[in-house]
């Protein structure tokens, strides 16, 4: 991994901030690499937008700021049409497909690849998971990140007592984009 932009976008109450923290702390306590994180969110605590930058590198990070991302992860409608426009023309854009529609915003040259991650945290037991459904989309589909690193940065990052939800939401979401990244190659 050379260097890779990433922006994780949502609602806050989705699970956005976390989301980028399991992502950023995967790769640079787990797997030995360089990641930096910068969040923003609206004053009200849910409903609002919210996004966090993620810059992953093998070399020291001097510019955290994410202008352009190779990655954009989005979890919502107002959040797809706010940040697809800054997407790469060669980047990944991984999206929860019950909720976001991609449509003529996406630039040219642009790879979208959808997950019903509520739809499968619900049938986990929590719709609350749906952010670690996408980590383990995120992880299972590019393969920046080992399996290992990002499983221990969950355990690491959730409440005690939530493991098997979290571990099962992950390895779901897992699954499903490595399924779609070996259909893919």
């Amino acid at each position: 991994m050379a260097r890779t932009e990433i922006r994780v976008s949502g609602l806050g109450g989705q699970g956005v901030i976390l989301c980028s923290t399991i992502i950023g702390k995967a790769a640079a306590i787990f797997d030995n690499r360089h990641a930096t994180m910068i969040q923003a969110f609206g004053p009200e605590a849910r409903g609002s937008a919210c996004s966090a930058q993620l810059m992953l590198s093998d070399d020291p990070v001097a510019y955290p700021y994410v202008k352009n991302p190779d990655v954009l992860i989005t979890m919502s409608p107002d959040a797809y049409r706010l940040f697809i426009p800054q997407l790469k023309p060669s980047g990944l854009l991984l999206y929860e497909s019950d909720l976001v529609t991609p449509d003529k915003l996406v630039p040219a040259g642009v790879k979208l690849f959808g997950i019903p991650a509520t739809r499968f945290a619900e049938e986990i037991g929590k719709r609350v998971v749906l952010n670690i459904v996408m980590v383990g989309f995120f992880t299972g589909l590019t393969g920046l990140i080992s399996h290992d690193s990002v499983e221990k940065a969950v355990r690491d990052s959730i409440p005690a007592g939530t493991e098997n939800l979290n571990i099962r939401a992950f390895e779901r979401g897992y699954e499903y984009g490595n399924e779609l990244r070996n259909k893919s190659i």
